[in-house]
């Protein structure tokens, strides 16, 4: 399985005009391609972020790859895997060796991974505050009942079980009063999440932990409330001394095993958001489950706007994960189908679930009309890197500055 040839894509996808904490999604996604070609001319696949940052990563690896072995390619990349820099570019070319190797052999990633402990991996509905502009299906939501609006919208067209707020963008009151109102629409039985970027204060957080005790129960969590791990430590602690037990979630505080290590010790978070490009590769996830288990600890999964591959790489590891312990998160709801680069078409979302293929690799492969096309956007767009503020600046207000509550 010698790889013969490394190909690398730069694309750019459509994106509704979401809002968080950060500033506006731009209408425009940057993602990355890559192929691993092999001498038997067996081609795998992988999926990440985009721009000129993830491209130039993996193009500084391009001597080290070629003339390697598919089999071996991460072990000998090994040296790299504690360089921050290089982290999403090995979680890529894991992926897409495990895509080649499991296209020669006949096995699927989740096999190669230790085999699937379920067929259907469920996925959160991802709820945005949003404009009206744009190419979404999904009309404006800047108010509670907007929100409401979008997430019965969301269940209907993918069965979704379990819903999360991406807040941080209005006053935390009428953020809570969004929760609230969701749990009144919903019912009881469907878990409710909330994750407003680390822009309030603790004070703030305990307020709105307070508030929502009852409608984050059940499954529910408060996701990166506050900044940094003193802080969030400082919410938990607050929490319980009142006797609220709601977990705190993060993917911003705890982002690597080392800062798990601390987190565990002052109790900072209690449900870790993986990701496998941003934590080294799908290896990395397992053994993150298998970490998060031995300290009892909840595991979820992190998202963000993708489209097939990287949905399937998801599905594949969590199929493969028995520590998973709440729905992942997808943005893929909120891409437009007519960008999929999968030739088998859009994958489906039925009953909120993902059902992992059985087929050898991840089960997909590459759409190259399609491809090119998003080769050309990114060719033709002067978007370089994304910039939230920008476009938050451009469209909404020229003198918006991220806030604090």
């Amino acid at each position: 399985m010698k790889i013969r040839d490394f190909r690398i894509h730069s694309i750019a996808i459509s994106d509704p005009p979401l809002r968080s904490s950060f500033g506006l999604h731009a209408p425009l996604a940057l993602r990355t391609v890559i192929e691993l070609e092999s001498a038997d001319g067996v081609i795998g696949i992988a999926e990440t972020h985009g721009g000129e940052g993830p491209a130039k990563a993996l193009e500084s690896l391009r001597a080290r790859v070629i003339g390697q072995d598919a089999t071996r390619l991460f072990v000998s990349l090994a040296d790299l895997r504690g360089q921050g820099e290089y982290r999403m570019a090995l979680a890529a070319l894991e992926v897409a060796s495990l895509d080649l190797i499991g296209k020669t052999v006949g096995l699927p990633v989740h096999a190669l991974l230790g085999g699937k402990v379920r067929d259907d991996v469920p996925f959160s509905a991802y709820a945005f505050y949003k404009h009206a502009w744009g190419e979404s299906k999904y009309g404006e939501a800047l108010t509670p009942e907007g929100l409401v609006t979008q997430v019965q919208e969301l269940i209907a067209d993918y069965g979704f079980g379990s819903v999360k707020l991406k807040a941080g963008v209005l006053e935390p009151d009428e953020e809570i009063e969004t929760i609230k109102l969701l749990r009144q629409t919903l019912g009881t039985n469907v878990p409710l999440r909330i994750d407003p970027n680390c822009v309030w204060s603790v004070e703030t957080s305990l307020r709105a932990g307070r508030a929502l005790r009852e409608e984050l129960s059940n499954g529910g969590y408060l996701e990166d409330p506050a900044q940094g791990m003193a802080d969030m430590a400082a919410v938990r602690a607050g929490l319980l001394a009142e006797g609220i037990e709601t977990p705190l979630a993060s993917n911003m505080a705890v982002t690597s095993f080392e800062t798990l290590a601390e987190s565990y010790r002052t109790d900072a978070c209690q449900v870790v958001l993986g990701d496998h490009h941003y934590w080294g590769g799908l290896r990395a996830v397992l053994e993150l489950g298998r970490v998060c288990e031995t300290l009892g600890i909840g595991l979820s999964m992190h998202s963000n706007s993708h489209l097939g591959i990287s949905l399937m790489a998801m599905a594949h590891v969590a199929a493969a994960t028995r520590q998973l312990s709440y729905a992942c998160d997808t943005h893929y709801p909120w891409q437009s189908a007519a960008d999929e680069i999968v030739a088998e078409g859009r994958i489906p979302i039925v009953g909120g679930n993902v059902r992992v293929s059985d087929a050898p690799g991840l089960g997909v492969t590459l759409n190259y009309d399609n491809l090119e096309k998003l080769k050309e956007r990114y060719s033709k767009s002067p978007i370089r890197a994304r910039d939230d503020v920008a476009e938050m600046r451009q469209h909404v207000d020229p003198h918006w500055e991220r806030r604090r509550w």
